[in-house]
């Protein structure tokens, strides 16, 4: 249990806890220390050495050195000020003099460190080195910029997981004799290590990881930065908008950085986009798919006519969950005011889970969130393609794992090497489709004391075990005498002879046993490993703190109820804390808010979806729509977290809004329904401007606000049997590649591209296909024909089809469950 102590910092008394870090503790308390290395959530470097301080006397690094009851920490002395300038000058020797044209410029920690140290000579020298820029493809490397900070290489290995970069040795003179004699020693040490080292990818000359760009994010310099920003813009010229990223539901915290397109064209565009790299990491669709608004010249009267006309007419509202909440509050006063039936499938099939949920927990909601995964040193994920459904889950686990000396069991019958890539802690169990209820059950069975279940349910998991007598061999010592020759003088000739004598020796011999060993059916219905007990044992010592996510293939499973009943009892009766995974960036908001529906009448209004008549913010409808970038509202995440979002860019078209005033409603803007969520159980009566949105210097979000806590009547514990037997045959999964979600990433321009038969290696060499070649593909619900594109980031034989690229129509080769038994002939 963490506990609240007090220490002293340049003569202020602070709280903080006990085992933090004094760079945390001095941040969290608005004390500057200056320090360039060092990433909050991550591991300490010591690359840099600038953030020296005193405590209790002793020198120490505040990033590394962590907060005793009582402890004296001084900031400044006049050792470390001339250790600081010092650092400061060997960082500035021969770094390029470009700031006039460096991306961050106006931005750079190097030029603000240098300025605040007051670097104003320069005492070092040392003849520089050739080192050409490398094109890493979304990103761009300029080694002659890097500093060796090393922030790069610790953020993708504690945070993403992908442990893409390393520092790898350049060519260099060596450092003059007298320097090391003569320079104060951390400054020394520190250019030492700077003169010899680059940053360059882990494996071979490429860089091989996700495309997060979370490195570009936390360079302090201009050395790694999006190549689409690169040269583009000075920073002082942007104007940062806050919001939330429109994508997945992690709801993570962004600021769409906008100015004028150019001199002759004055309408505003989004340049790039931030985020507080310190406490939220963003994946590459929220960094690089930010250009996906629909521009419209204004409003088009005659199209929003035939709406009013096609709304009077339609019995039904397809939708999909890229929609704020307060579009879903609209929507369901439609539904009020003229009986809409409201369909969005992925949305429905999560508030049906939700519902099951309850009725064995009591409660509408889920008690965990990132946050607590992020603490958790145990983390298991069931029924989510974790590294593409929800990046940010991925990202929870990994740092779990990695920070706090963790481990995990991944189950999904798609293996995956990003999540095996992790640590060898993570333990996957590639299971068959449908295996999901097997997994819950063995979570039942290997964390849940038997005595809290109820008696069905125990006895159940009873009849999975059985005992066979094996035959074992084992190492058993014993001793043995043997006759040995040995000299011994005689004491009446004084001749040494040779006599015979017994030795007592041990010795080791192998002998076979039987032993009586239980096996559990569970193990063998998920394929999994021989050895999957033993591994567990020793990956559960000294753990504390326990995870569980789920994902989308438990929402659409023939099952789904008794799944959800099952993740009730695990949160129950197990120490672990529930995240459901939502599939898209509203879908638990539209879950809570809308009355949805399961059939569809005759007549349907398509809201970016297909229907009769389609409202669209991707322009490819009969009126258009805004795009989450383009409005004011909010969005309920994972964390059920209810976050504001801005519009970065000028909408001039009509909204949904306006539909609603012409069919009854009355709002003048559509942040005019955020208090009105109140009237949505667990939902607050806020104002929009009312909702902050940012983080403080601790850590905490300080975003919008939390769902309040939803109970319901529990009706029970009571699960049903496992009765389906597991997907045999060729298979074909619904998932989107990295870097994709829906349409909307689709239409930003540095994600753009044809939705494919995402194939692993293996599964190209099966069927004879190579990258571009075009494979027929045959489901129990349909035919099509579409190219192999190749997935270095999967393992095994069952491909995926995505759902971002609209022309492909994935949808309809599936019966809602996300995998199918499917065949594949080249054409």
């Amino acid at each position: 249990m963490e506990q609240h102590i007090t220490i002293t910092i340049d003569g202020r008394e602070i709280q903080t806890q006990e085992g933090e870090f004094i760079l945390n503790a001095a941040r969290a308390n608005g004390i500057f220390i200056p320090a360039i290395c060092y990433l909050t959530r991550c591991s300490p470097t010591l690359a840099c050495r600038i953030c020296l301080v005193e405590a209790d006397g002793k020198q120490v690094y505040a990033c590394n050195a962590k907060a005793k009851a009582g402890m004296n920490v001084v900031t400044t002395t006049e050792n470390i000020l001339t250790e600081r300038r010092a650092i400061m000058e060997v960082y500035d020797v021969n770094h390029p003099l470009e700031c006039g044209v460096c991306d961050q410029s106006g931005e750079c920690e190097l030029q603000n460190y240098t300025l605040e140290i007051g670097v104003d000579s320069q005492s070092y020298s040392i003849k520089d080195t050739h080192k050409p820029a490398q094109d890493w493809g979304l990103i761009h490397y300029d080694p002659a910029l890097c500093i060796v900070c090393e922030r790069c290489v610790t953020v993708c290995k504690d945070m993403i997981g992908d442990a893409a970069l390393k520092t790898v040795a350049r060519g260099s003179d060596a450092i003059h004799g007298e320097y090391k004699a003569n320079m104060p020693k951390d400054a020394y040490a520190m250019w030492n290590k700077l003169n010899k080292s680059l940053i360059g990818p882990s494996e071979g000359d490429v860089l091989d990881c996700t495309n997060c760009g979370e490195c570009t994010a936390v360079c302090p310099v201009g050395a790694l930065v999006s190549s689409d920003f690169q040269y583009r813009s000075n920073a002082w010229e942007l104007r940062s908008i806050p919001a939330t990223c429109a994508h997945c539901s992690a709801g993570c915290q962004l600021m769409y950085d906008v100015k004028h397109t150019s001199i002759s064209n004055s309408d505003e565009m989004i340049y790039r986009v931030k985020n507080e790299w310190n406490y939220v990491s963003l994946c590459g669709a929220g960094r690089y798919g930010f250009d996906f608004e629909n521009r419209v010249a204004g409003k088009d009267e005659a199209a929003f006519a035939s709406a009013l006309k096609a709304f009077k007419k339609a019995d039904t509202i397809r939708f999909t969950s890229t929609i704020t909440n307060e579009e879903a509050l609209i929507l369901r006063e439609l539904k009020r005011l003229h009986g809409y039936k409201l369909i969005n499938p992925e949305a429905k099939a999560l508030q049906d889970f939700l519902g099951a949920y309850g009725t064995v927990s009591g409660q509408k909601l889920y008690r965990g969130d990132l946050k607590k995964v992020h603490e958790s040193d145990f983390v298991v994920s069931i029924g989510s393609a974790l590294k593409t459904d929800n990046p940010n889950a991925r990202f929870a686990m990994n740092n779990a794992i990695t920070m706090n000396k963790g481990a995990g069991l991944y189950f999904h019958p798609m293996s995956d090497p990003v999540i095996d890539g992790m640590s060898k802690n993570v333990l996957s169990i590639v299971h068959a489709p449908l295996m999901e209820e097997a997994a819950l059950y063995l979570m039942l069975d290997l964390f849940a004391p038997k005595a809290q279940l109820p008696k069905a349910i125990a006895d159940y998991l009873a009849g999975f075990h059985s005992t066979k007598t094996v035959t074992i061999e084992e190492s058993v010592k014993e001793d043995v005498i043997e006759k040995v020759m040995v000299k011994k003088l005689n004491e009446a000739t004084g001749v040494e002879e040779e006599v015979e004598e017994e030795k007592k020796k041990s010795v080791t011999k192998k002998v076979s046993k039987e032993v009586e060993v239980d096996e559990n059916a569970l193990l063998k219905l998920l394929s999994a490993p021989e050895n999957f007990k033993e591994s567990l044992d020793k990956l559960l010592a000294k753990k504390e703190r326990f995870s569980l996510m789920v994902g989308p293939d438990l929402y659409t499973h023939p099952n789904s109820k008794n799944l959800a009943r099952l993740c009730a009892l695990v949160e129950k009766h197990t120490p672990f804390e529930l995240v459901m995974i939502p599939s898209l960036s509203n879908s638990l908001g539209v879950a809570l808010i809308c009355p949805l529906d399961d059939a569809a009448g005759s007549y349907a209004i398509g809201y970016n979806t297909q229907g009769d008549f389609i409202l669209s913010a991707l322009g490819s409808g009969d009126l258009d729509m805004p795009s989450l970038n383009q409005q004011e509202g909010t969005l309920t995440s994972i964390d059920k977290r209810v976050n504001p979002t801005n519009a970065a860019l000028a909408y001039h078209g009509y909204e949904l809004n306006d539909i609603a005033n012409a069919l009854g409603l009355n709002a003048h803007y559509t942040i005019d329904y955020t208090p009105r969520l109140g009237e949505v159980e667990g939902y607050l009566a806020l104002s929009f401007d009312a909702l902050p949105n940012h983080f403080t210097n601790s850590g905490e979000e300080v975003r919008g606000y939390l769902l309040e806590s939803l109970t319901c009547k529990a009706e029970g514990e009571e699960v049903a049997p496992i009765r389906l037997e597991a997907m045999e045959g060729p298979m074909l999964y619904l998932a989107n590649p990295v870097l994709h979600f829906s349409p909307f990433t689709n239409a930003a321009h540095q994600l753009k591209s044809s939705g494919a038969l995402y194939a692993s290696d293996a599964f190209m060499q099966r069927y004879g296909v190579q990258e571009g070649d075009t494979v027929q593909i045959t489901t129990p619900h349909g035919t099509l024909r579409v190219a192999v594109a190749r997935d270095g980031k999967i393992e095994g034989e069952i491909p995926y089809l995505p759902t971002f690229d609209t022309n492909l129509n994935s949808e309809a080769l599936f019966n809602g469950y996300r995998f199918s038994t499917a065949s594949f002939q080249k054409v």
